[in-house]
């Protein structure tokens, strides 16, 4: 789904032409980057209640734009790029497909069941740490998928702030407010980091102008 420095996808022959498949996973990534970001931020502003006078979603939404803008040029070039670049790489990219849509319905399945638990439980309180521990813990094994460092510390930071959240709500007097906010705002700092590490790789592998495989089809 995501790429990360230094190589977009590990075992991939990409020393020319980039496969399709790499300036498509960005830009689609870019795009997720951006809804997560803002999604996460809504909750954070419905705990914050106008405290931080909307500064972190008019930031929040400016960087989300960014992605929106950055993913929808990476994709309007994708088409100049070959399917694949090498039979190998057709064999990794179906592999790895396979996998990632394994742990993409696992999480899938996860959240529903989570909150149905929880909230037939008189949890319901532990339902958004919960939603935000699952979206943690599925980045794990993406990093093995992808062979991609970065998700392991995205994965790391993203299930400690869920911790923290359920410790807080386990040991002290919360307001479900404060839930909100720690968790909105910690998890759309960890989608803002992804977008960041994407439009990173995007630049170095010269995505934004697509000329060597502009060159490889002339």
């Amino acid at each position: 789904m995501q790429y990360s420095d230094p190589q977009p996808l590990s075992g991939f022959d990409t020393n020319t032409v980039r496969p399709r498949i790499v300036p498509i996973s960005i830009g689609g990534g870019l795009l997720l980057m951006a809804f997560f970001t803002m999604m996460w931020t809504g909750i954070a502003q419905g705990g914050l209640q106008g405290a931080d006078h909307r500064i972190q979603l008019i930031v929040n939404a400016a960087i989300s734009l960014l992605f929106i803008i950055a993913g929808i040029r990476i994709l309007s070039l994708a088409k100049y790029y070959p399917k694949f670049t090498t039979t190998e790489d057709q064999i990794r990219g179906k592999k790895m497909g396979k996998t990632f849509g394994i742990v993409f319905g696992i999480e899938g399945a996860a959240i529903p069941i989570a909150c149905a638990i929880l909230g037939a439980t008189g949890h319901s309180e532990y339902i958004l740490p919960a939603i935000a521990l699952i979206v943690g813990l599925h980045f794990y094994p993406m990093a093995r998928i992808f062979d991609r460092t970065v998700d392991y510390y995205i994965a790391t930071w993203t299930s400690l702030v869920a911790l923290t959240a359920i410790f807080i709500i386990i040991k002290y007097d919360y307001s479900f407010p404060c839930i909100m906010a720690i968790l909105g705002i910690g998890v759309s700092l960890a989608t803002i980091a992804y977008g960041i590490v994407m439009l990173a790789t995007a630049r170095k592998l010269r995505l934004f102008t697509a000329e060597k495989a502009r060159l490889s089809k002339g």
